[in-house]
């Protein structure tokens, strides 16, 4: 069972992995606690296996029983959409490669099942909008130490083109060099380290959080972005969680009054599509966005989409 950051606590295993015994009880604490190191995909893999083996518990299969048909027939009846049956496709051939490589199972079921082929040409994250992005940003011009924190927050996510828990994973030192050519450093998915520059303005916006903040000294190892204690405005000590600057950004669009179907993640969208519009090279962009593939980069892209919709504005009967 995962509970609280996503460790395995209790290891509570599933009916068909007690049944096959102690070296399988092993096998799947080390996977979940020893090769995993994201909370996310422990999570994730952890309700795709949990519910995999009950399924095969369910029809009396045992571990060592499990063939190819019985992860095909799981997948084909499978509710969720195409991507999520990818995602527990994977998580079950990764765990059944570790089966094989103890001797626990002699063959990957996984490994030859196959999913429907899913083909993404564009994100389904909705962009954000020029006028709607000042809509937000005029609407945190007061110098409350919320609306000064969440301009900063915001203006990184606008202006860098980072994740919402890139910027919740932000370090005192991760803000870092001289005036007027400040950078900061993000610890992004997957571990990998991501420095941009810091533009003048908003540059100006981080050092007047900062400064009422009171973080000018603070180590390098504190968190820059903290929850806000309200009733004595005053920072907290520990870092926001990624969550809580999605449901920061989430109340900032309803205060501003724009669409609640945007999120945190619409303004990495923005930004992206901003610059390839402006015709900027797609490798620089892809630099900027921390993708290790271009068409990842392409994913983020709408103007094909503002292309469509002038198309089809102009077919007339």
């Amino acid at each position: 069972m995962i509970h609280g950051r996503g460790e395995l606590v209790g290891f509570e295993y599933p009916q068909i992995v007690r049944a096959a015994g102690r070296p399988a009880e092993t096998a799947y604490r080390d996977f979940f606690d020893g090769m995993l190191p994201n909370e996310n995909t422990r999570r994730a893999y952890n309700l795709a296996i949990s519910q995999f083996f009950n399924w095969s518990a369910s029809r009396g299969l045992g571990l060592a029983q499990i063939k190819p048909g019985d992860v095909g027939v799981y997948l084909r009846a499978h509710q969720g959409s195409i991507s999520t049956k990818k995602q527990h496709r994977s998580a079950l051939k990764r765990f059944f490669d570790l089966l094989v490589e103890r001797h626990i199972c002699v063959i990957n079921p996984a490994a030859v099942a196959k999913t429907e082929k899913l083909r993404i040409k564009q994100g389904l994250t909705p962009e954000i909008a020029k006028d709607e992005i000042r809509a937000v940003l005029s609407s945190l011009e007061d110098n409350s130490l919320s609306a000064v924190r969440d301009r900063a927050a915001i203006g990184i996510m606008i202006y860098t083109a980072c994740r919402a828990g890139a910027v919740a994973r932000l370090r005192r030192g991760d803000y870092h060099g001289r005036p007027g050519q400040m950078s900061l450093r993000f610890l992004e998915k997957g571990g990998n380290h991501q420095g941009v520059e810091v533009r003048h303005d908003l540059e100006q916006w981080i050092e007047e959080y900062i400064e009422l903040a009171k973080l000018k000294s603070a180590s390098k190892d504190s968190p820059l972005f903290r929850p806000l204690v309200r009733k004595e405005q005053r920072l907290a000590p520990k870092s926001l969680h990624p969550n809580d600057v999605c449901r920061m950004v989430k109340r900032r669009f309803e205060a501003a009054g724009i669409r609640l179907e945007l999120s945190a993640h619409s303004f990495r969208v923005a930004t992206i599509t901003n610059l390839i519009s402006q015709g900027i090279d797609i490798a620089e962009v892809q630099e900027l966005a921390g993708h290790a593939d271009a068409r990842t980069t392409k994913l983020y892209d709408r103007t094909n989409r503002k292309a469509t919709r002038n198309l089809v504005e102009r077919i007339s009967f």
